[in-house]
């Protein structure tokens, strides 16, 4: 690729700014609230892949949040690459921990970022990885170097599921036909250590409601004669583990692939310093399933956490109050080969046979997906490392990741083609939490990194 660090220099500013305007929109798709904001993000896209270079691009309408889709066929005999993203965000709570205005992107630098990073909500998780998709296709039309057809998908609803867009690609099978999916929704180990993700957890999420008395009572004229749902509800989620943070529900591990110690060590090769973990999240001891590594125990073992918990009085002072009901939000991350369906069922099945006399159990299933593993000899994840090879100087190495992207076991369902995950974020950006940023020298070397894939997937393909 010629003149791409010259080009990327002489841009920098703008490619920055045009992220940072990007940002300032609050395009969460949980909160009906933000409604117009959402949409207001997808007519952006659809203006920055028509200045980027895309021959047409269209707002697709779905039953929620629209798709934006744009193309640049160059020669239908040459190779295309389907990129997908996502512009919706996660909710910024809470706002309190945020140093700086969640949706007032502000560039600072951090250990990490030398830099500096732009802090906002998204900047890492999707729109700043999308958009880096965006500027290199820019670069590859403007200076005459695009040397195959590329097709984007950006969603809007990928925080909250993704349900429409599995009937879009239903039903828009021809238009996204594809020799290959590419993504940027991950991250790498570190800046001097580049990886590509080659698997990915699977989703359950439930939300669990425990009702007791027909309204809330007194806690001195009832307390110890009732059931209390809340009492109840934290005593039921305790269960769910054993001592050795072990799941509990009966059958949940039936279908848990067990590594080989081969391919454990070769996980194990990766940089990781438990002392420089536990420092970052200032805690002073790890937890989780016995006889697993950490990294082993958030990337290739399911989990269950509790993701909110509510109910009775919690206001100021105090309200002595048995309450009515009480609620939790629960996830469930798999591994490859436990169908998500199946593990909601075996949960609500478990969750409503422990619930004791006095109380009443619902169990509301919400949206999951299944687990992805990548081949590391295709096409595609060697034009990958190719590209990483090029502007990194070093082979990356492969890596499972603990997150979760439910549409891409759907992709290779539905459109018959592998999803190579180049990401180029850090586990230290503080995504879907308070303080997310992206490095400003991860956004530009995407930038960088991105066209060389394209350049080596045509070659590799031929």
């Amino acid at each position: 690729m010629n003149n791409i660090q010259s080009y990327i220099k002489q841009h920098k500013d703008r490619f920055l700014n045009e992220l940072i305007e990007l940002l300032k929109i609050p395009s969460i798709s949980a909160d009906s609230a933000y409604k117009n904001d959402v949409l207001k993000t997808s007519e952006a896209i659809k203006i920055s892949l028509e200045k980027a270079g895309c021959d047409s691009v269209e707002i697709c309408k779905t039953d929620g949040y629209p798709i934006v889709y744009g193309e640049k066929i160059i020669d239908k005999n040459l190779p295309t690459v389907l990129v997908y993203g996502h512009y919706d965000v996660q909710p910024p709570d809470p706002l309190d921990l945020w140093t700086s205005p969640p949706f007032e992107p502000v560039i600072k630098k951090t250990d990490l970022h030398r830099d500096g990073a732009i802090f906002a909500r998204g900047a890492c998780d999707d729109k700043g990885q999308m958009y880096m998709h965006v500027k290199a296709l820019e670069f590859m039309t403007s200076t005459n170097q695009l040397p195959c057809n590329v097709k984007f998908m950006i969603e809007g609803e990928e925080e909250v599921g993704s349900s429409n867009l599995s009937v879009f690609v239903k039903n828009n099978q021809e238009k996204l036909k594809n020799d290959v999916i590419l993504i940027s929704d991950t991250g790498m180990i570190a800046n001097n250590v580049p990886s590509i993700t080659t698997g990915l957890r699977g989703l359950s999420y439930v939300e669990v409601e425990v009702t007791g008395p027909n309204r809330d009572l007194h806690s001195g004229l009832y307390g110890g004669a009732v059931a209390n749902p809340i009492n109840v509800l934290t005593k039921m989620i305790a269960s769910l583990h054993d001592e050795n943070n072990h799941i509990t529900i009966p059958g949940f591990y039936d279908k848990v692939e067990e590594l080989s110690k081969d391919e454990r060590a070769e996980m194990a090769k990766a940089p990781f310093s438990l002392d420089a973990y536990k420092k970052a999240l200032d805690i002073d001891a790890v937890y989780g399933e016995a006889e697993y590594t950490t990294n082993e125990r958030n990337s290739i073992r399911p989990t269950l956490d509790v993701n909110g918990i509510w109910g009775g009085y919690i206001g100021e002072g105090a309200k002595t109050v048995i309450a009515s009901k009480a609620y939790a939000k629960i996830s469930m991350r798999l591994v490859p080969h436990q169908d998500w369906k199946e593990i909601t069922q075996l949960f609500k099945d478990h969750f409503e046979s422990i619930a004791p006399e006095g109380v009443k159990v619902k169990v509301k299933p919400h949206h999951g997906g299944q687990g992805y593993v990548t081949p590391i000899n295709s096409v595609g994840y060697v034009a990958a490392s190719k590209a990483y090879e090029t502007t990194f100087g070093k082979t990356p190495i492969p890596q499972r990741s603990g997150g979760s992207i439910p549409i891409v076991s759907l992709f290779e369902q539905e459109l018959k083609s592998k999803t190579i995950l180049m990401g180029f974020g850090l586990d230290s950006d503080a995504i879907h939490s308070p303080n997310e940023h992206f490095g400003v020298w991860n956004y530009l070397k995407g930038i960088e990194t991105i066209p060389y894939f394209y350049k080596y997937f045509t070659e590799l393909s031929k």
